[in-house]
C-alpha cells in the first residue's frame, strides 16, 4: 500500500499549489491514501472549512493539524463532525473539539491515522510517549497505522520513532516546515522521518515573506506576518507499507515544483 504524507500547507498559496500537484503524483507513484497537515492552511494559521473542503477536493483522505488546530473558532463544529479532520490526541479529553485518531476505511482494508503532538518547547500537554503507549495497549486497531507527530525538538520526534518502532507502520514529523534528509525504515519495521517540511512558497521563511520575519529578529517588536508569494513547493514522503504485517518497506523523501 502506498501511503503519501505531505508536508504543513501553507495558507491559501500552499493550497492551490497543492491542487496543481498533487492529482498527478497520485497517478504517477500509484498513491492509495493521501495524509496532508493542515494547521497552516487558513490565511493566517488555523484551519477553516473552507481550507479543509479545499485540501479534500485536491485529493486529500485525512487533514492533520497540530499547535494551531483551535486558532479559528469557525472549525471548532467542524472538528466535531469530521472523522478525518483530526487534532493532536493529546489535547485535554472533554475540553477540546474533535478527535486525534481516525479508523479510514478503505473497503478491504483499513488504516488508522493518529495525531500526536510534542511537548518539548511546545504546549504542556499530555506526554506523547504516555499517550501513545495507552492508547496501543487499549485500542483494537488495523495492521497500517501511521501517526503525524507535530513538535519542534527533533530529539523528541527521533525518541518517539524510536519508542514506536515495530508498533506503528510509520512515524513522520510536522510543524518546522524544514524537511529533513533523516528518511529511514527503523531497526523492527517502522517508516520514520523527522520533518516532512511544507507546502508553500520557496522563496520565503517557513512560508512567511522573510523581510517580515527579519524585521521581527531585529527589532522584537511585534510584526503582522503576510505569506511569500511566488515559485512554490510541496515537500511529502512516499511510505509503501506492507497491508498484511504492517511494516514499512521503502520510504521516498520527495519535493515536488
Amino acid at each position: 500500500m502506498n501511503i503519501l504524507a505531505i508536508g504543513d500547507v501553507v495558507g491559501n498559496i500552499g493550497c492551490q499549489f497543492l491542487r496543481q500537484r498533487l492529482p498527478a503524483v497520485k497517478k504517477q507513484m500509484g498513491v492509495d491514501l493521501v495524509i496532508a497537515n493542515g494547521e497552516n492552511s487558513a490565511d493566517g494559521n488555523g484551519v477553516l472549512p473552507t481550507s479543509v473542503r479545499h485540501l479534500y477536493d485536491s485529493g486529500v483522505d485525512v487533514v492533520t493539524t497540530g499547535n494551531h488546530s483551535f486558532r479559528r473558532r469557525e472549525s471548532y463544529e467542524l472538528y466535531d463532525r469530521d472523522e478525518t479532520l483530526l487534532r493532536p490526541i493529546n489535547f485535554p479529553k472533554g475540553t477540546t473539539p474533535g478527535r486525534g485518531l481516525c479508523i479510514y476505511d478503505m473497503g478491504r482494508r483499513q488504516v488508522a491515522v493518529i495525531n500526536l503532538m510534542g511537548t518539548a518547547y511546545m504546549e504542556n500537554l499530555a506526554c506523547p510517549f504516555e499517550t501513545m503507549d495507552a492508547l496501543l495497549k487499549t485500542e483494537d486497531l488495523p495492521p497500517i497505522v501511521l501517526v503525524d507527530f507535530h513538535a519542534e525538538a527533533t530529539g523528541e520526534k527521533r525518541a518517539l520513532g524510536y519508542f514506536l518502532d515495530g508498533r506503528v507502520s510509520a512515524v513522520f514529523g510536522t510543524h518546522t516546515h524544514v524537511p529533513t534528509a533523516d528518511e529511514t525504515i527503523l531497526p523492527k519495521g517502522t517508516g520514520y522521518i523527522t520533518d516532512l517540511g511544507m507546502t508553500g512558497p520557496v522563496q520565503s521563511v517557513l512560508g512567511v515573506k522573510p523581510e517580515l520575519i527579519i524585521e521581527k529578529l531585529r527589532t522584537k517588536m511585534p510584526v503582522r506576518y503576510e505569506l511569500a508569494g511566488g515559485e512554490c513547493r510541496m515537500d511529502c514522503c512516499l511510505f509503501t507499507i506492507n497491508d498484511k504485517t504492517g511494516k514499512t518497506e521503502s520510504i521516498q523523501r520527495m519535493q515536488i515544483l
